[in-house]
């Protein structure tokens, strides 16, 4: 099919698909059956915001004002929804900013993908050959993560950004079916996100917490996450106590409501539930709720513009954020720190690949990383990205294998 002309509608074999991407319907999982679907990387250019955005309309999911949503066209063979993954270089694009170094994964920088009802059971999938990865290749050492944390308090010295989100990346080459270990992955607890998509040669797998935007009955909300600490009871105070993790949230909650108030109808920014603490895995975090109204008007293309990518995983302001993001990380964020969620007839919701893996034909990757701020400490951030990426790989080992030992090394 065209990857590049979103108005040519045209439908993929009849394929009933699983495991489900995040944020699917319930009833929808055991029944999905793929339609069509449009992929984007950057050498395809083109706007590709507007792209998605005429995709959809073309195949009975018309986003052009999210005020007033509609039901879906009967001409197009009963369509249920959409998966919708936009990575984080191709979010920053959209917002004008720098994409950074190059994805370390061969994926799609935004896949699209159109889903109908069948009432033929799924077909059992029996992999073909057992899960395994190998060793992890980390994109950096512990002493270049802490000195990229240096950088940023230097830039802060200076006057340059507030905060800046920092991110590392690790990969392993793999034998197998990873869908079954992506899965698993999708199932850790407090995973609001959990899900799976795939395309042809890649997988994504994302057992994110965080709400990146949300529009249901003409409302918009945004859930920021920032602040972390272990789920003990010495952790939870210690998180609700600190000065710096507090002051770190409300940057971004700032911005986030900025990013909101950009799209919603004047005056209808709010701030729900500030630093609320919620636990992911063996987890601390510490979250807020930024609700607003609608703009009349807005579509889907605007939004993504606005939101994209996440402020939590940027910094503020985000522009200048996403300059020494580029300069800092030796290689791009990929699947990770990107979105990916459901978009349905009268709703669309989008987590934030935070806790997120992907594999791409040879190599799986995860990434994982935290914000910077003047009172960071360089070790200390080394520590809680490690302690963040460590459920995500002990999620995706492979079973012991006489013939293939994984060598396990602890996160940064």
């Amino acid at each position: 099919m065209s990857r590049h002309h979103p108005d040519v509608v045209e439908a993929l074999p009849r394929t009933v698909v699983d495991p489900s991407p995040p944020a699917a319907p319930a009833h929808c999982r055991d029944r999905r059956v793929e339609r069509a679907r449009w992929q984007w990387r950057p050498t395809d250019g083109g706007d590709p915001a507007t792209a998605v955005e005429d995709f959809l309309a073309a195949h009975g999911l018309p986003l052009h004002d999210l005020a007033r949503p509609t039901r879906p066209h009967h001409r197009n063979d009963g369509v249920c929804g959409a998966a919708l993954y936009v990575s984080a270089a191709a979010g920053a694009l959209l917002a004008g900013g720098d994409p950074g170094a190059a994805n370390p994964a061969d994926l799609p920088e935004i896949a699209v993908v159109v889903y109908g009802h069948t009432d033929t059971p799924p077909t059992a999938h029996t992999p073909s050959e057992a899960w395994w990865h190998g060793p992890w290749t980390e994109s950096w050492t512990p002493a270049a993560h802490a000195d990229a944390v240096r950088a940023v308090r230097t830039a802060i010295g200076h006057g340059d950004v507030y905060q800046v989100n920092v991110v590392g990346h690790a990969a392993a080459p793999y034998r197998g079916d990873p869908r079954p270990a992506l899965a698993r992955l999708g199932r850790l607890p407090g995973a609001r996100y959990g899900g799976v998509l795939t395309g042809d040669g890649w997988a994504i797998g994302c057992a994110s917490p965080e709400t990146l935007v949300e529009v249901r009955h003409g409302a918009l909300t945004t859930r920021p996450i920032k602040g972390t600490r272990p789920a003990t009871a010495a952790g939870r105070t210690d998180l609700l106590t600190s000065a710096k993790e507090r002051a770190e949230h409300i940057m971004i909650v700032d911005l986030e409501r900025n990013d909101l108030a950009r799209v919603a109808r004047t005056g209808t920014v709010r701030v729900d539930d500030l630093f609320a603490v919620r636990r992911w895995c063996d987890l601390w975090q510490a979250e807020s709720t930024i609700r607003a109204h609608v703009a009349d008007g807005l579509g889907l293309a605007d939004l993504l513009r606005a939101v994209c990518p996440g402020g939590s995983v940027t910094g503020a302001p985000k522009l200048a954020a996403l300059r020494h993001i580029a300069a800092l990380e030796p290689v791009g964020r990929g699947a990770g720190m990107g979105a990916l969620g459901w978009i349905g007839p009268d709703h669309l919701d989008l987590g934030l690949t935070i806790r997120t893996a992907a594999t791409d034909r040879h190599h799986l990757h995860v990434w994982a990383g935290g914000g910077i701020t003047w009172d960071s400490d360089p070790h200390a951030e080394v520590a809680e990205a490690a302690a963040k990426t460590a459920p995500v790989r002990a999620a995706l080992a492979p079973p012991a294998h006489p013939g293939h030992p994984t060598t396990h090394t602890a996160g940064r």
